[in-house]
C-alpha cells in the first residue's frame, strides 16, 4: 500500500492500543495454565494473532507454528513448545528466520534439542531438558523471557546465567510479574564473583522445577507505550501538533515508558540499548531540533523487520534531514522543517509510523511505500492518525 500524506497538524486525543508485549506475555500463560486463562483485548496485531495462533496449535501432535514475521512470538516460544513437544516446525516471514537465533539455539541443542533450518521453516526436535543455561544479556532479553516461561514446567530445577549486563532489562521484569501472578516462582540474584566489562554484578535467576501455572480466569494487557510513543512525540516534532494518548500506566514495566521523561528533556546523546523500539520516532524528534543529537549503542537494531540503523538514517535523509549513520548508532543535525518526499516502509512498522508523524511538519507531502507495515503491532494506526484530522489518500 503506498499512502501520500499531506503536511498538517494533529489534534485530539488516542487511546492506547493494548501492549504488544505484555499481550504475549499473556497469552503464553493463560495457554500454559489449568484451566486455560483468557486475554481481552480490545485490539489486536499481526504479531499478537501469530502467538495466539501457534499456542493452539501446541496442542497437536508434532504442531507447526505459523510465526509470521514476529519475533517474540518464535523466541518465546522456541523453549516453550520444546517442553511440550518432541517434534515442532516453526514457519516464518520476511526477514524472521534470517534474524539471529544464537546463543539460544546453541543452549538449547546442550539441553537436548535438535535445530534444522529449513526453506522458510525451522524444525526442532528432542524434549527440552532442564539444567544451567548461559546467556549474554545483550543480544536479546527475548530469548530469557522464552527460558524463563518453559523451565519451571520441566523435571529438575535450572538457571539462566548471564555472562554480560541484561538489555531491555523492563521486558524481562515484566515477563517475571507476568509468571508470579500466574503462581511461578523464579529467584533473581547477583552471581558471586561474576561482572562485567564496567564492574556490574552479573544476574541469574534460579527456576525450580515442576511448577504449575494457574493464571486469572481473564487478564487485560496494559496500554503500549511502544506504539504510543509515536502519539507523545508528535507533540515534540511540529508546534501545531497538539496530542495526547490515554491508557499509558505510568507505573508500567515497560522500558520504552521512559520516552516520556526523553521527550521532555530531550538529551544530546541517547543510549540505544535499553529502548532499541524508540529509536525511529527520537530520530525523528531529533532531526527537527536544534542542534546535533547522537545515538549510541543501538547496534541491535540491525536486527529488527529491517536494519533499522540504516533504514532510519535513510528516513531522515529521504524527507530532507541530515543524518549520518555510525556503527552502533547514528549522528542527527536538527533542521527547523524537513522537506517531505518519498520514504521505503523497509516492511518495518517502526520506520512508517515515524515516516507518517514526520510527515506532519514536512514542507511537501510524504509518499510512503509499504505502509501496511504498520499491521504488524498497530493495524488501527491510520484510522486514529485520520481521527486526529491527518489527511493522505491511498495512490
Amino acid at each position: 500500500m503506498k499512502l501520500m500524506i499531506q503536511p498538517g497538524p494533529l489534534k485530539g486525543t488516542v487511546t492506547a492500543i493494548p501492549s504488544k508485549s505484555h499481550g504475549h506475555r499473556l497469552l503464553i500463560a493463560a495457554a500454559l495454565s489449568n484451566p486455560t486463562g483468557e486475554v481481552a483485548f480490545n485490539e489486536t496485531s499481526e504479531d499478537l494473532e501469530a502467538t495466539r495462533t501457534c499456542l493452539a496449535a501446541l496442542g497437536e501432535k508434532e504442531p507447526v507454528l505459523p510465526c509470521r514475521e514476529s519475533g517474540s512470538t518464535l523466541r518465546f516460544l522456541l523453549p516453550v513448545a520444546m517442553t511440550l513437544n518432541g517434534h515442532v516446525r516453526f514457519l516464518g516471514e520476511g526477514r524472521l528466520l534470517q534474524r539471529p537465533l544464537s546463543p539460544l539455539k546453541e543452549e538449547m541443542e546442550q539441553h537436548g534439542c535438535i535445530f534444522h533450518m529449513g526453506k522458510g521453516e525451522l524444525e526442532v526436535s528432542g524434549f527440552l531438558q532442564s539444567g544451567t543455561y548461559r546467556l549474554p544479556g545483550d543480544v536479546s532479553s527475548q530469548y530469557v523471557t522464552g527460558l524463563l516461561f518453559a523451565l519451571p514446567l520441566l523435571d529438575g530445577d535450572s538457571e539462566i546465567l548471564l555472562t554480560t549486563p541484561l538489555e531491555s532489562k523492563g521486558y524481562v521484569d515484566m515477563s517475571l510479574e507476568v509468571l508470579l501472578d500466574s503462581n511461578i516462582h523464579v529467584e533473581v540474584a547477583h552471581q558471586p564473583d561474576v561482572f562485567g566489562p564496567n564492574g556490574e554484578a552479573l544476574l541469574k535467576f534460579v527456576i525450580p522445577g515442576n511448577q504449575e501455572y494457574m493464571c486469572r480466569s481473564q487478564a487485560t494487557p496494559e496500554g503500549d507505550w511502544s506504539n504510543g510513543a509515536f502519539w507523545l512525540a508528535a507533540n515534540y516534532v511540529g508546534f501545531g501538533n497538539r496530542v495526547s494518548c490515554s491508557g499509558l500506566s505510568e507505573n508500567s514495566l515497560q522500558g520504552d515508558r521512559i520516552v516520556w521523561e526523553l521527550l521532555r528533556d530531550f538529551p544530546n546523546v541517547i543510549d540505544g540499548s535499553q529502548i532499541p523500539d524508540l529509536i525511529p520516532i527520537l530520530a525523528v524528534v531529533a532531526a527537527v531540533r536544534p542542534g546535533i543529537t547522537t545515538i549510541n549503542h543501538a547496534q541491535r537494531l540491525r536486527l529488527k523487520e529491517s536494519d533499522r540503523l540504516k533504514t532510519t538514517v535513510q528516513l531522515i535523509l529521504d524527507l530532507g534531514g541530515e543524518a549520518e549513520e555510525r556503527a552502533d548508532g547514528m549522528v542527527i543535525r536538527g533542521k527547523p522543517l524537513l522537506r517531505g518526499g518519498t520514504v521505503d516502509g523497509c516492511n518495518d512498522h517502526r520506520i512508517v509510523m515515524a515516516a507518517a508523524i514526520a510527515a506532519t511538519i514536512c514542507i511537501e507531502p510524504v509518499i510512503i511505500n509499504g505502509a501496511e507495515a504498520v499491521n504488524k503491532s498497530y493495524p488501527g494506526f491510520f484510522r486514529d492518525y485520520k481521527e486526529l484530522g491527518g489527511k493522505f489518500n491511498e495512490i
